[in-house]
């Protein structure tokens, strides 16, 4: 891969322009990580609204049709579906891994196999998050194991 660094004119945007031959998901990745650079994600804790990084999140969870960022300094609640996050972060570190809850993979210390083919999940934090047995391919694939 060549990357070239070009100095825009005085008054013009800065642009990002991908030249490629096959828009594979390296490169989807690389598209998603620079959108989502910039993207805030709008979340509600007591009576304040605050904008997280997608990246401090530790995993979005779904709860009587409300929808929770579990992040570095609390739980927020987001005005997002979980396939709206999917489809959002779809080629970040965020993977669905239940009905229920996407967890950001980038976060996991370690796993663990569990009963009936789900595994566990222990998270930086110190969380354990179960994954689903119909998800644990999906994790497999995306950690490269």
């Amino acid at each position: 891969m060549k990357i070239t660094i070009e100095t825009p004119q005085p008054g013009q945007e800065d642009e990002i322009i991908v030249r490629c031959s096959n828009l594979d998901e390296r490169m989807l990745k690389i598209i998603s990580s620079l959108k989502s650079e910039n993207s805030k994600l709008t979340a509600y804790v007591e009576d304040k609204i605050v904008k997280l990084d997608p990246k401090d999140i530790y995993y979005f969870e779904s709860v009587d049709n409300k929808v929770f960022a579990y992040g570095n300094k609390g739980v927020y609640e987001v005005q997002m579906k979980l396939y709206e996050i999917m489809e959002a972060y779809s080629y970040t570190d965020f993977l669905r891994i239940s009905k229920s809850v996407i967890v950001n993979v980038a976060k996991i210390a370690y796993l663990r196999p569990g009963f009936n083919g789900r595994f566990e999940a222990r998270l930086k934090n110190d969380e354990k998050i179960i994954i689903s047995r119909q998800y644990v391919a999906d994790l497999k694939q995306k950690l490269g194991i």
